[in-house]
């Protein structure tokens, strides 16, 4: 099959009449609204998982198994796991009588799934151009080079690959980023645009970074820096950007849509929790003395704790 791959067919993709309009419809990693992985995993946190609340549990598993090529390991009526390798990445929560959660309340703006290689990254943009999947927009952000999209209950999702950490630049602490227009062409020179061959996600796939809506960034970062212990990265027009071990960022947050919300209805869709996994006991005992200080909620689980953000997301603090 041949497959049309020229630019109009991308920015159709993206609802947009330019690269600069793609670029700044993703409204992401240091830009206001209007390496590899194994590098991030290296590090003394990383994401390990994401669990959402769906409403068609059927329909929401089917897109991240046949757009994103996740592999569905668990399948109940109440639930579905899905990873790659045998690691669970996403666990999809059955919720069929939830309301859809608002844009503007506190919550996931995406879950961003890292390629091991940009030529992963090129794979998947001629899967998802062949199968004419919408995207929301594309940016390099000079770390990485990046893709967006929505599930289909309006979950954010990045798929993007990381530049080599030898070009990040970096200057008193914070590493530079931007949202300029990605080189579409140039990306897709590493594959053969007229074949698909993206079958299934890459044994090395993880999710490299979680990007949530807060309502206030100064509590965001004394909840996430302060009590979690991630460090900042970079911080501009509304958003913060966070991470272990000089990683550009495992967590962003931003109060674009968000600013003053309040408590999440934890019977709406959307996240759940998501995991941040280390293999250092000593910062996992750490972690949960500054919880417990703090004053913070803090629910023991078999392999670490489970805390509760200023806006009602659970975050699960997991040994290995």
């Amino acid at each position: 099959m041949t497959i049309d791959l020229t630019r109009r067919t991308m920015l159709q993709l993206a609802g947009a009449t330019s690269l600069a309009m793609a670029a700044a419809a993703a409204r992401a990693e240091g830009m206001p609204q209007g390496g590899g992985p194994t590098y991030a995993s290296r590090t003394p946190m990383r994401v390990g998982m994401v669990t959402l609340r769906v409403k068609n549990l059927d329909k929401v598993a089917g897109y991240y198994r046949d757009v994103i090529g996740l592999t569905v390991m668990q399948r109940s009526a109440a639930a579905a796991t899905l990873g790659t390798a045998g690691i669970a990445l996403l666990v999809l929560e059955a919720r069929p009588d939830a309301a859809i959660e608002p844009r503007d309340a506190a919550g996931l703006y995406h879950t961003a799934f890292l390629m091991p290689t940009r030529k992963d990254l090129a794979r998947w943009l001629v899967h998802a151009a062949s199968h004419r999947v919408p995207l929301s927009g594309f940016a390099d952000h000079l770390v990485s080079e990046s893709v967006y999209l929505d599930d289909p209950e309006g979950n954010g999702i990045e798929v993007y690959a990381d530049r080599d950490p030898s070009q990040w630049q970096w200057s008193e602490g914070s590493v530079k980023m931007a949202t300029d227009e990605l080189n579409i062409p140039d990306l897709l020179s590493l594959t053969n645009t007229r074949v698909a061959d993206y079958a299934k996600a890459p044994d090395g796939l993880r999710i490299g970074h979680m990007h949530l809506r807060v309502g206030d960034l100064a509590q965001a970062e004394s909840f996430y820096h302060g009590t979690i212990g991630l460090d900042p990265t970079r911080k501009r027009n509304g958003a913060a950007f966070l991470s272990s071990g000089r990683y550009h960022h495992h967590l962003g947050m931003n109060v674009w849509q968000s600013q003053g919300a309040g408590q999440r209805d934890d019977q709406a869709t959307g996240l759940a929790w998501f995991s941040l996994v280390t293999a250092k006991p000593d910062l996992l005992a750490a972690q949960e003395e500054r919880l417990r200080k703090g004053g913070a909620k803090v629910t023991a689980l078999a392999n670490g704790v489970e805390a509760i953000d200023p806006w009602g997301t659970r975050v699960r603090l997991i040994g290995v």
